[in-house]
């Protein structure tokens, strides 16, 4: 399951983030990294952008971004 198709008001826990390059980067800069909690606050109604609670800090994620975070 990918963090694109976590409901809103769910708290999950990021197992894998796949893809490469800048993009990984740019999420792990974000605080997103292996065994952090994620909670799903709101999500836009075409789906882009997702926004989320990290480590108490409010953040907004494209769809796609969103895509390559494995949840469980």
């Amino acid at each position: 399951m990918t963090l694109k198709d976590v409901k809103i008001g769910q708290t999950v826990k990021v197992t894998k983030i796949d893809g490469s390059g800048p993009v990984k980067r740019r999420i792990m800069d974000m605080g997103i990294t292996k065994g952090v909690t994620i909670f799903v606050r709101k999500v836009a109604p075409l789906g882009d952008p997702v926004e989320i609670t990290v480590r108490g800090y409010e953040l907004s994620l494209r769809k796609d971004d969103a895509n390559i975070i494995e949840v469980e």
